[in-house]
């Protein structure tokens, strides 16, 4: 097919497995319009997936390597895209510049780090349990009151955010992830949004430092020699805020559901036959929390599999794709087996391009699911499962509501 052909990618993500497949019958990499017209390549398999993020030739910066970059400004419907491929976050840049603003964030995720916090996720782990076990309520939102509440609540004590912004910034978070509508309103209520948030987090500690991230890279900015410029700051500050709960929170409904949906492999869990870290890693081959993400942008020019990605094209990275190929993971990819014991899909990315946050968003997980199962022997789901409703979006993979029934 020729790029003439283009697939329009559901800006809603309605089946997203489906829509892989489809894709993945035409070619190991295929044209599509992502929202606003934008053109792109989608690879369709988990080997290519992989290659498109480690090769050095695919960037992550828009302003550097983009062909249509010059044009940005004249479609305002292209705004959507400002804040996944278009900031200077380590999300968005290239080589050494990436290199250095990763550098300022990635020792506050370490193995170790993360361990240090494990007796504080679990203990607001226990103190929303407490609350849900404490209800008369006879049908809870496990999203609204267990998957958000304990990532959010982390996220936010490790960055130094201030109760007055919790509000904002979650609504800031879900309107960025939302991809039914990318209106050229939209796009500007989401960047007048970063501007007041990311301000007002910035002011607040300026005015009262404290031992978090935030006011460690404001004393960063503020040394002299150190080149960390006010907007990579707040891009910065953004993108950790975003990747640090919004994904994790994704993690843990989609765990919940699966296991909700297979009393069966649910059992199995219970019984001890199968391990939790085993469902975590399926949930997040099967359903990963991000199943594309944009955009990557061809260097020079790319041949993949007799496939011409001309330089300066844009790539979207497709991890739903590569966690449902079946040439990797067999004719049933597309179905939730925790007995796989497959721990190499690409949920968190690969190489120097992995995910810092991925230690995290695992024990979060692992201090949240079994909790929330021991403590609710009954609990099951409170509708039937195709009334579940997934987010609207293409990016995302994830539940707007779980409604659930805590006791049998």
């Amino acid at each position: 097919m020729t790029t003439t052909d283009r697939i329009v990618v559901d800006p809603t993500g309605a089946d997203l497995p489906a829509e892989a497949a489809r894709l993945r019958a035409l070619g190991p990499v295929v044209p599509v319009e992502l929202p606003g017209a934008i053109p792109a390549w989608a690879p369709t398999r988990h080997d290519i997936v992989k290659r498109l993020i480690l090769d050095p030739n695919v960037s992550r910066d828009a302003r550097l390597h983009w062909n249509l970059w010059p044009r940005f400004a004249e479609n305002p419907a292209w705004g959507w895209i400002m804040t996944w491929s278009a900031m200077n976050s380590p999300l968005a840049t290239y080589g050494t510049y990436r290199a250095r603003l990763r550098g300022l964030v990635a020792p506050s995720f370490t193995n170790r780090r993360t361990e240090k916090m494990r007796p504080r996720v679990e203990a607001i782990a226990t103190e929303l349990l407490d609350g849900l076990e404490a209800s008369d309520d006879e049908t809870v939102d496990l999203i609204e009151r267990l998957a958000y509440p304990v990532p959010m609540r982390v996220i936010f004590a490790l960055m130094g955010v201030p109760d007055e912004l919790l509000d904002d910034t979650r609504k800031l978070m879900a309107a960025i992830m939302d991809t039914s509508e990318v209106t050229p309103e939209q796009a500007a209520f989401i960047q007048g949004q970063i501007v007041s948030v990311a301000t007002a987090l910035i002011t607040y500690r300026t005015e009262h430092p404290g031992d978090d991230l935030t006011s460690e890279l404001i004393r960063v900015r503020d040394e002299e020699g150190s080149g960390l410029t006010h907007e990579e700051l707040v891009c910065t500050l953004l993108l950790v805020i975003g990747a640090g709960f919004e994904t994790t929170v994704n993690l843990i409904g989609n765990a919940v559901v699966a296991l909700l949906r297979d009393p069966a492999q649910l059992d199995a869990v219970r019984s001890g036959a199968l391990g939790w870290d085993a469902v975590i890693e399926e949930t997040l081959r099967v359903h990963p929390p991000l199943a594309s993400v944009p955009l990557r942008f061809a260097v020079a020019e790319l041949d993949v599999e007799g496939v011409t990605i001309p330089a300066g094209d844009a790539i979207i990275t497709t991890y739903g794709a590569a966690g449902w190929d079946p040439g990797r993971y067999g004719a049933d990819a597309e179905l939730f087996d925790a007995s796989r014991g497959r721990d190499d899909h690409l949920a968190f990315g690969a190489g120097v391009h992995r995910c810092i946050g991925a230690p995290l968003a695992r024990m979060e997980a692992l201090s949240v699911l079994p909790a929330l199962f021991e403590r609710f022997p009954g609990l099951r789901l409170a509708v039937d499962p195709t009334e579940l409703r997934q987010v609207p979006s293409f990016i995302a993979v994830g539940w707007r509501e779980v409604p659930v029934r805590l006791r049998g």
